[in-house]
Formats: C-alpha cells, sequence, structure tokens
C-alpha cells in the first residue's frame, strides 16, 4: 500500500531492532523525506536494520537547535504531496525530542500527521518496573539546578500519580536528592538500558539513596511511585523522631531530612516548619 503525503511519526528501537514494527520499515524506506535528530546516527541504524532508501530519498537534519529554522519548508514540502518521516536518535519521537513545533505547524496548515507507534522508554519502564501504572505523568528532563529540580517535582506532589522522567547518569543522584526534598518518601525503579543487552531495573526509595548504587552506566528512565496516603506518619510519630534528632544535634535542614528519612509521606520541607512552628 503507497504511502499517502503527510507527516510520519516514526517510533525506532530503545535498543533492540526486532522492535521495529513493519508498518515503521515501509514508510522508513518509502518516504520521500526522514527528518532525524543525529543522520549518521540514523543512518548506521538504518544500516543495521537493512533498510534502503532509493536514490533521491534524502535525510535532513532536525533537532532542537533547527527546528523552528526548519519547520516552515518541511510543512510546505508536506503540503506539497511529500510523505516526510520524523524519528528520534531512539524511541518516540516528541517525548523530550523535537518535533512537537512541527506537528502542531502541520495541523495548522491542515496537512495530515500520522503517528507511527512503537518503542516508548517512558512506557517499557513504567509496564515492567513494578509500581503503579497509571495515573502517570511523563515528566521529560527535570531542570538542572536543584533549587529548580526541588521546585519543579513539588508541582507534582500532590498529584497521586506515578512520575517518570528522564536522567543522565552524571545528574542521577543529586535529581533524586531533590526529588526526596520535594515529594518525600517514595517507592522507586531505575529503568536502564531498555530492551538492550544489559537493561536492568533497579528498586528502591527515595527515602533510603544510601542504600541505591547510582554509580551506573547507561541510559536512565526513573519511575516515582505515587504518595501512599496510608502510609503517612502521624504527627505525635514525627514530632517524636524530630525531637529524636534534635537531640543529636545539626543544622535544622540537615535535621529535618534526617527525620523525614525516618518517616512516612513528609518531605523535609514539612519537618522543617514543623521544627520552626515549635
Amino acid at each position: 500500500m503507497a504511502l499517502t503525503a503527510g507527516l510520519y511519526i516514526v517510533a525506532t528501537p530503545l535498543g533492540n531492532t526486532e522492535d521495529l514494527s513493519p508498518r515503521a520499515m515501509r514508510v522508513l524506506t518509502d518516504a520521500d523525506l526522514v527528518l532525524a535528530e543525529d543522520t549518521r546516527r540514523t543512518g548506521a541504524l538504518f544500516a543495521r536494520l537493512g533498510i534502503a532508501r532509493r536514490d533521491g530519498l534524502g535525510f535532513m537534519s532536525f533537532h532542537e537547535h533547527n527546528e523552528e529554522q526548519r519547520t516552515p519548508a518541511v510543512v510546505e514540502r508536506v503540503r506539497a504531496g511529500e510523505r516526510v518521516a520524523l524519528v528520534s536518535d531512539a524511541g518516540t519521537p516528541l517525548l523530550s525530542d523535537p518535533g512537537y513545533r512541527l506537528v502542531r505547524a502541520c495541523r495548522a496548515a491542515g496537512a495530515d500527521v500520522y503517528p507511527v507507534p512503537g518503542p516508548s522508554a517512558p512506557l517499557a519502564a513504567l509496564c515492567a518496573c513494578g509500581l503503579p501504572p497509571y495515573p502517570f505523568t511523563f515528566l521529560g528532563f527535570p531542570p538542572r539546578k536543584p533549587g529548580q529540580a526541588e521546585r519543579f517535582f513539588a508541582l507534582h506532589r500532590d498529584t497521586g500519580a506515578t512520575l517518570v522522567f528522564f536522567e543522565r547518569k552524571s545528574r542521577l543522584r543529586e535529581t533524586l536528592e531533590a526529588a526526596f526534598a520535594a515529594l518525600g518518601a517514595r517507592e522507586l525503579c531505575i529503568a536502564r538500558e531498555l530492551t538492550k543487552e544489559f537493561e536492568e531495573f533497579i528498586p528502591g526509595r527515595l527515602d533510603a539513596l544510601d542504600e541505591l548504587d547510582v554509580e551506573l552506566r547507561g541510559e536512565f528512565t526513573v519511575v516515582l511511585g505515587p504518595a501512599d496516603p496510608d502510609e503517612r506518619s502521624g504527627e505525635a510519630e514525627v514530632r517524636r523522631v524530630l525531637d529524636e534528632e534534635m537531640a543529636v544535634g545539626g543544622r535544622p535542614k540537615d535535621v529535618s531530612r534526617r527525620v523525614a528519612a525516618r518517616v512516612r509521606g513528609w518531605t523535609p520541607k514539612q519537618v522543617y516548619a514543623m521544627q520552626n512552628a515549635g
């Protein structure tokens, strides 16, 4: 069946090449143009998959630094009747990858947009981690600065949703510490190297990060379980633990973090407020 004109949002393998669907194979073979974050990386993927594109069917780099500039020209090509495929380096485009502006512009121009679903790191992590799968909120990459990351997580503290996000190895511990400061004690799972040879699911808790080996290599998708209202410690218990930790000594903020690590459902900020209230 011949492809019709339009923009095709094509999911590509996270690691295991067998995950590419037959439909995705056909679209990537026959599209007039393939938009790729890194054309060299996509070209290497095509070689591994055995995708042979005909002469005259090209590639174009399309990433966060040139998406705004190149979107108008791509929209015109789609409106002129071309079949354009958008891929990211791995997984489903638009999920922390370029493409949103282009999809929106195509829709605004009356051009057809077709999803070609397939591999997705957030969904792969969510369905196999053992934490509640819904409702869930995908957060992309959290902000880099700890204070901004803490405020970012705090926005999602009371939603009751499982939280899913990406993080780089160099920032994993720092981001998890910011999540604990904002969310309190929660279950977590680090999904590492999804669908690849060394795929691994590492369970743990935000209130027990010292027990978790986060000096890891690879690509990470992190899942944080929702707060469990039945596990929230009562104020009397928190005050008892607070008295114990204050007797040990230390800066008020350090005391608050120690208390939050011992009780359930309280963030260090909430303990700190109780401490200051006397």
